[in-house]
């Protein structure tokens, strides 16, 4: 069993390990693609602004001289002509207005349509000295100086080839000012990163289920064996003692003897019965989990059950030289309840206490009982052997034993806390515990008080 409990968590191990690098993989290369894409957009975006500035720069550029030239391209003027007049610049002959009309129905040609931008005429004296900007946008400047997270796109102005204006107009330059280009790449491929996240994030949960199923089964297959284990010893030891008693009143002498025969007899009773009881305890675990049993609620004294419970256990305390001390400071102790299910509660609450004691160690067992304003609160202290954290999370747990060494040295199937637990939830009410490894444990149970 214990081979077979080890192959399976290797192969588990496998899978996980190798399922886990396959989907670090994926998530690599999804990460490596989506990189690529923006930078590819962000390329392609760029080159298309550089389309927009020379279609438009190229189109500013032939009115460069036109005032003045009249679109007169003759090369032969006369020796007093004044020079001056070629020297008509774009932002000279185009208002802001018109010059951003002609960029955005450039950058509508190419497929850039709502993008933001910014732009300006820039002027460079023949000194360079005397250089400004002729024209520019409302927030050209500011955009202009911030070179880190803006594209800035440049186009010179100059007038055609063989004009009057030629060489005679003043340098400038058509730039283009594109902000925050790369949340504009980002808005540009919003919804495919959104689909390749939803589905990475698809994948990750499925992943997630998936381990955690098989952690549960493996876990199920754990506590299934173990189930097994606790019945097959459970069961051996009443069905030895029977076996062994019917062999003895086979005997001849006992056969005469009639308190012998009483004896004998009485110990099949006692063992018949309780393997009866055990039966009965997972039946009613079974049922529990079906939610097949059907609470009998009636108001009920909570102290009287729990003294009635309490003194049950002080004969078997004494054997122990042990004892169990009653605080009911409860000044309302009426609740709704079922009295069999409820008895049965502190019964294996006060049971627990009494399994795990320490060895060689007097059980000394606190009970206290208080109210709220709502609720009735029971308290159970012990001085046993305590649990860890880990132990303390599965108590509640259907079948879960702690171990206390030897797997057999404490009797049950481990379904007496999961009852606890499930009864004091039918009773709308809750239980939580506290432990420390080697000091004890403290279980606090909490019913609602009675309406009526």
């Amino acid at each position: 069993m214990g081979r077979n409990n080890t192959s399976v968590k290797r192969i588990f191990t496998i899978i996980t390990v190798l399922i886990s690098l396959s989907l670090i993989g994926i998530i690599v290369i999804q990460l490596s693609w989506l990189k690529n894409m923006m930078l590819l957009r962000e390329e392609q975006i760029k080159q298309r602004v550089i389309l927009v500035t020379e279609k438009v720069g190229l189109e500013l550029s032939q009115h460069i001289g036109s005032v003045a030239s009249g679109g007169n391209k003759l090369n032969i003027l006369p020796d007093d002509y004044n020079f001056d007049l070629f020297k008509s610049s774009v932002g000279q002959n185009f208002s802001v207005d018109q010059i951003k009309k002609k960029l955005v129905a450039a950058f509508v040609q190419n497929d850039l349509k709502d993008i933001q931008f910014e732009f300006g005429i820039a002027s460079f004296g023949k000194n360079g000295i005397d250089n400004y900007f002729e024209k520019k946008s409302e927030n050209f400047i500011a955009y202009y100086d911030d070179t880190v997270r803006n594209k800035r796109f440049f186009y010179p102005l100059t007038p055609p080839s063989g004009t009057a204006g030629e060489n005679l107009s003043p340098d400038e330059m058509l730039i283009v000012v594109l902000p925050g280009i790369k949340s504009l790449v980002f808005k540009s491929l919003k919804w495919r990163i959104i689909t390749s996240a939803f589905f990475t994030l698809i994948i990750l949960a499925a992943f997630y289920l998936m381990v955690r199923t098989m952690l549960r089964q493996t876990k199920l297959g754990e506590i299934k064996n173990d189930f097994i284990n606790k019945m097959t010893h459970e069961f051996k030891t009443p069905i030895a003692t029977i076996s062994l008693a019917v062999d003895a009143m086979r005997n001849e002498k006992v056969i005469q003897d009639r308190a012998k025969m009483a004896y004998f007899s009485g110990i099949i009773k006692e063992e018949n019965q309780r393997m009866n009881r055990q039966v009965e305890t997972i039946l009613k675990a079974s049922q529990l989990e079906k939610q097949e049993v059907d609470l009998n609620l009636k108001p009920l004294y909570a102290h009287e059950i729990v003294k009635d419970v309490a003194d049950n256990f002080v004969l078997q305390l004494e054997s122990k030289q042990g004892k169990v001390d009653l605080y009911l400071n409860a000044e309302k102790d009426m609740i709704d309840g079922d009295e069999v299910h409820f008895s049965n509660l502190v019964n294996n609450l006060i049971d627990n206490a009494v399994k795990y004691a320490k060895e060689n160690v007097p059980p000394q067992i606190k009970i206290t009982t208080s109210n709220t304003a709502k609720h009735f609160i029971f308290r159970i202290e012990d001085n046993g052997i305590g649990m860890n954290r880990d132990t303390l999370k599965k108590i509640f747990e259907r079948f879960y034993r702690a171990h206390t060494g030897n797997i057999h040295n404490v009797k049950g199937f481990g379904l007496g806390l999961s009852y606890v637990k499930t009864m004091a939830e039918a009773h709308n009410g809750s239980i939580k515990a506290e432990s420390t490894l080697g000091k004890g444990s403290t279980f606090t149970l909490e019913i609602p008080l009675s309406k009526s």
